[in-house]
């Protein structure tokens, strides 16, 4: 409800990302503000997936700006030493994917730019899935990208019915492969919409891809998931580093440096920029609870 509300977010839009609730999700709308936070990550064992927060682009000039800030971001990783310790994390729609006829071209171009960068940088990128009708062309841009950055990470979603099939067609050396539940609102055709099957399914998908040669990336913050994950890198023989457990920045951040501290390599996924308040209310509906703290926040704003 809060998300539809333009009220809301003109209301929202207003607070200081510095304060408050959005700080907690969110470091900052400025490189420099995401740079302190990759550091201070880095500080405690933890290592980073940054994404450059925007909205749906709808058309080729949103899109080179996006571009555009990826690239500054990359550098400045690399001017300050801590491109080791972070990727970045990229979504087609943010670059052009969506654009009428030619959505496919340049979105895959926007994204080859980026990916040199990364790697001129020392490091690399992960694309982002998003709803089902972009899955079948977000893992052919991968494809594509990979001839020349066979570095480049993509992510699956277990709700999906198809991603047990992916998993196995990614599961190969070389491989990074990023394992989420999902976010979208997808039709029971196309997705488990029960939260045990769901959950079901991350285990399977999780089976193939600890089974295979390529580098699982395990994102959840269920405690029982986690447990299993650990389990399955045990029994097929993992060594800690061969994968590794992704979290949100701000979501059970204790856990994470647990994880780190018994020697997991644990990676933070890092937003930032102007465009947070979807992502903010995403986090919120996930979380009911800071919800008592988010409208006193509002409250105080009168």
């Amino acid at each position: 409800m809060l998300s539809r509300s333009q009220q809301v977010k003109d209301l929202v839009t207003r607070l200081p990302v510095s304060g408050g609730i959005v700080s907690r999700y969110v470091p900052g709308e400025r490189i420099s503000e995401v740079i302190g936070a990759v550091r201070s990550l880095a500080e405690d064992g933890l290592t980073a997936s940054i994404d450059f927060l925007g909205e749906d682009t709808t058309d080729e000039e949103q899109a080179e700006a996006t571009v555009l800030a990826y690239l500054e971001l990359l550098e400045a990783l690399h001017a300050e030493g801590l491109a080791r310790q972070a990727e970045v994390s990229l979504k087609l729609s943010a670059v052009g994917q969506a654009l009428p006829e030619v959505g496919a071209k340049v979105s895959l171009e926007n994204a080859r730019r980026i990916a040199r960068a990364a790697r001129f940088a020392g490091t690399a990128v992960t694309l982002d899935m998003e709803d089902h009708t972009t899955t079948d062309q977000t893992l052919e841009t991968l494809r594509e990208l990979r001839k020349d950055y066979p570095e480049t990470g993509a992510v699956l979603q277990s709700y999906l019915r198809r991603t047990e099939d992916d998993c196995r067609a990614l599961a190969y050396e070389g491989s990074r492969v990023r394992l989420c539940k999902g976010a979208y609102n997808e039709p029971g055709t196309q997705a488990f919409t029960d939260r045990h099957e769901v959950d079901k399914s991350y285990v399977r998908c999780l089976k193939i891809l600890m089974a295979g040669q390529g580098y699982p990336m395990v994102a959840t913050h269920d405690p029982r998931l986690v447990k299993i994950a650990g389990a399955l890198a045990t029994r097929f023989g993992r060594v800690q580093g061969s994968y590794e457990f992704q979290m949100l920045y701000g979501i059970r951040s204790e856990e994470q440096k647990r994880l780190a501290a018994s020697g997991e390599q644990v990676r933070v996924y890092v937003p930032y920029g102007h465009q947070w308040y979807g992502y903010l209310m995403r986090r919120l509906a996930e979380r009911p609870a800071n919800l008592t703290f988010f409208l006193r926040s509002l409250l105080s704003q009168k």
